[in-house]
């Protein structure tokens, strides 16, 4: 297997690379850098993987000091010219996109960067596919789509046609986007509908992040909704084996589009998950109780029985035990 991993100076990216790189598979990975969050987290994640900063440059393949078998390209995905070269070159087997501009709260105000990046890039990564004899695509959702839906658990199966964020409306584009080359060119593509990931290497812009930073430096957290919130929390390496289940267990072009929740299939209360950090950090949080904030869900709770169903498989780390790993790390990184 060759495959391409977009987004591998990301949260979720970084990790599947490591864990395909591990067991053997052949992975280039792609990512822009961009700065919507810190850079060096981003190249802290590349460096795990023995991609040096000081060797990268835009549009040219740099190889990994640590695994033989893994190359990594800084490149946009909305540079079709380079993007279709890099697919020509190396004849990928397999795609799993999971680079894209991330964030509900920043889409209300950069909505531009969301279009460019999460619609214009996975119409790149649509056509590269169609017309490189790639055998799957899989490719990052998210459970924004759900929006304004009251029933819970979330199906797959519901309505998600009320997003209430640009980040949202784009990745229902991606899943609607990918059904099309799935009927038109049998292509098969299967889209993972993240529910909050959380872990070693997280997002600085996530709540985990947020308040771990906080409480440690003595300063407040801001608590959304007055605390009156649920988050179906999914620890990264659950999500890791998640992908890895459906990158190897692609669709046949039989039946070539599917869609996934990967998520816990247990929502924990906001108040309950920052009682958690505080246990582990040994620091009571100043909290600031805030009104919800615009773009923002009172509740996600996963319905993963089609995962379990088709890949047989459940994510299963304990919230208290993601907890420490997080935040063992982030005493250790920083």
């Amino acid at each position: 297997m060759k495959i391409l991993i977009t987004g591998t100076a990301g949260f979720i990216g970084h990790n599947l690379a490591k864990k395909l790189l591990e067991r053997g598979d052949e992975v280039i990975g792609l990512d822009n850098i961009n700065d919507y969050y810190d850079i060096s987290l981003k190249y802290g994640r590349l460096e795990d993987t023995g991609i040096s900063q000081k060797e990268i440059e835009y549009g040219k393949l740099t190889q990994s000091s640590i695994y033989p078998n893994y190359k990594f390209i800084k490149l946009n995905l909305e540079d079709r010219e380079q993007l279709e070269k890099l697919f020509k070159d190396e004849k990928f087997t397999d795609v799993c996109n999971l680079a894209a501009q991330a964030g509900v709260r920043y889409s209300l105000e950069n909505p531009h960067e969301y279009i460019q990046s999460n619609i214009v890039g996975f119409m790149n990564i649509l056509e590269c596919c169609r017309h490189n004899n790639v055998k799957a695509l899989s490719y990052a959702s998210s459970s924004s789509v759900y929006g304004l839906n009251k029933e819970q658990p979330f199906s797959t199966e519901h309505n998600v046609d009320h997003p209430i964020s640009i980040y949202a409306a784009t990745k229902k584009s991606n899943e609607l986007m990918a059904h099309t080359y799935s009927h038109l060119f049998k292509l098969p593509t299967t889209g993972l509908r993240f529910f909050t990931v959380y872990g070693p290497w997280g997002r600085p812009d996530m709540a985990p992040f947020l308040f771990t930073k906080a409480i440690i430096n003595d300063k407040p957290i801001n608590v959304f909704n007055n605390g009156k919130m649920e988050r179906d929390f999914t620890y990264i390496d659950d999500i890791t084996e998640g992908v890895m289940r459906v990158i190897d267990n692609p669709q046949s072009t039989k039946t070539p589009y599917k869609i996934y929740n990967i998520g816990n299939n247990a929502p924990v209360k906001l108040m309950d998950f920052i009682e958690t950090l505080e246990e582990k950090i040994g620091k009571t949080a100043e909290k600031n109780m805030m009104d919800m904030q615009p773009g923002d869900v009172y509740s996600t709770y996963a319905d993963t029985s089609e995962l379990i169903k088709d890949m047989g498989y459940k994510p299963k780390t304990p919230l208290k035990e993601g907890i420490s790993e997080f935040i063992d790390w982030y005493q250790k990184f920083y």
